[in-house]
């Protein structure tokens, strides 16, 4: 079950709505655990006791190593705990991709390939097991202590606004909120997430939905039918698709978790108004990057090392990592070392070159440096990512007729002027205005309305039509 889908606007999430506004506050955690449960079940039945076995277990774990005195033992409960997590990572969503390498190497001496196994990738197991591992080093580190109710930390897991594609929640950001969120269950904040909830889904609906078309169009034809004008339309298509799509669900995902009370962290910050590549990283999926920094780049030396070599092997690293953790594809590792590159490029000397550029300049080259590494996030095969690239500094501008409409058009407007509109301070403070409202009761009345109005166009899109594809599938 997915967002925006009609089964959960239509029927799961006012059903769930209903009745937790009428459960006692003591049975509150219990009955959204429950209905997180059914949540995830919807889609994946199997994998439910998948993630419920390993909460338990990883529960135990931790609190035998927070009651232990002697540190070797804290590390080996935690190592365990980490290879663990990680194993069932690797078993469901890399296991065939190692397979598929090792099968190409065995092909070069003419040996039997080893056996594909039929494996189906759990729905978000990429975001739980970062969640499940900031819990137990977060434990280790003493940041914070451990949950005394093994059913809060399996909320903590669990809960299913945040579960199919983050944020990355921190364990140590919302422990305290989990036994008691009484400050932040208002009225105003459960208003204030339904309008955050429809920004978010008509993100989705509206601009995600419609470049997915045409990016589809273009990353679906053979690379020898590929113009540099079609290139582009792909490339553009997908570099809004991926953004609006990512960021309407986190925003989603705050605006409900809003409404039970829950104050998520901000995953996206307007990040192709960005005028490097670093900043892009600090805008982008915020809370991946904050992982990788607290969780890999600073356990790795960080900056505190004894030469920028390895500094800038580390940062290297940690995108490797980070495309590597998006799925198991040469073309999401190569879209990492790329990304890293670029990170490494601007220690040594780029954030100069950019700084005298100006802003303008800057953030147009930042702008198209992000969609070009797109292609490789979003192509089949880095062959097929190479010949997109190739296409798009050609010079056919040829574009086949009924290849693009007055539609796609209407909505790569909105996806630039959504995208880049607070540039200026001007839409910068709309945006603040818009997602932090303060108004008096005829600004709250006409929140709701606007509210109300996108909520209903959104489901009157979905049913309409057949095409709402479920980007985080592949990760």
């Amino acid at each position: 079950m997915v967002f925006s889908s009609i089964t959960f606007l239509v029927y799961f999430l006012p059903f769930v709505l209903l009745l937790y506004h009428l459960t006692g506050k003591k049975y509150k955690n219990a009955f959204l655990l429950i209905a997180s449960i059914l949540f995830y079940s919807w889609g994946a039945p199997r994998f439910i006791f998948v993630i419920l076995g390993t909460t338990m277990l990883d529960f135990l774990l931790v609190s035998e190593m927070d009651k232990s005195t002697s540190e070797n033992k804290r590390k080996a409960i935690m190592a365990f705990s980490i290879c663990m997590n990680l194993g069932l990572l690797f078993y469901f969503k890399y296991c065939n991709f190692f397979v598929d390498n090792v099968n190409y190497v065995l092909s070069l001496f003419s040996v039997k390939p080893v056996e594909i196994l039929e494996i189906v990738l759990p729905i978000g197991i990429s975001f739980y097991t970062f969640e499940s591992l900031t819990y137990v080093i977060d434990v280790y580190r003493r940041v914070h202590k451990p949950l005394n109710n093994f059913w809060h930390y399996q909320l903590y897991i669990i809960l299913f606004p945040k579960l199919i594609a983050g944020p990355i929640i921190r364990y140590h950001e919302i422990a305290d909120q989990i036994p008691d969120r009484s400050a932040e269950d208002t009225f105003d904040n459960k208003l204030l997430g339904f309008l955050r909830f429809t920004i978010g889904l008509s993100k989705k609906v509206f601009i995600a939905n419609t470049m997915a078309f045409f990016a589809d169009k273009t990353f679906n034809l053979p690379v020898e039918k590929v113009t540099a004008a079609t290139a582009w339309i792909g490339t553009l298509s997908y570099t809004f698709q991926i953004y609006f799509d990512f960021s309407g669900y986190s925003d989603m995902a705050i605006g409900l978790g809003r409404i039970f009370g829950f104050k998520f962290p901000e995953n996206f910050n307007n990040p192709y108004t960005s005028q490097s590549i670093t900043e892009f990283w600090r805008r982008w999926h915020i809370s991946l990057g904050n992982w990788m920094k607290n969780y890999l780049y600073i356990p790795l030396g960080g900056n505190r090392v004894s030469s920028k070599a390895r500094v800038y092997l580390n940062l290297w690293l940690v995108f490797l990592a980070s495309g590597f953790w998006h799925g198991a594809s040469w073309t999401f590792i190569i879209w990492g070392i790329y990304h890293g590159t670029f990170l490494v490029l601007e220690r040594v000397f780029l954030l100069k070159v950019f700084e005298r550029m100006g802003k303008i300049p800057a953030t147009l080259i930042t702008f198209l440096l992000v969609a070009i590494g797109w292609v490789f996030f979003r192509a089949n095969t880095p062959e097929h990512a190479i010949g997109i690239i190739r296409h798009l500094f050609s010079i056919d501008y040829r574009i086949p007729p009924g290849y693009f409409n007055s539609q796609f058009l209407f909505y790569l407007a909105l996806a630039f002027l959504f995208s880049f509109f607070t540039f200026f301070k001007r839409g910068q403070k709309i945006q603040e205005n818009v997602f932090d409202p303060q108004v008096g009761a005829r600004g709250t009345l006409a929140y709701s309305l606007v509210a109300c109005l996108l909520f209903s166009l959104a489901i009157a899109t979905i049913a309409s039509s057949d095409f709402n594809p479920f980007i985080y599938f592949r990760f």
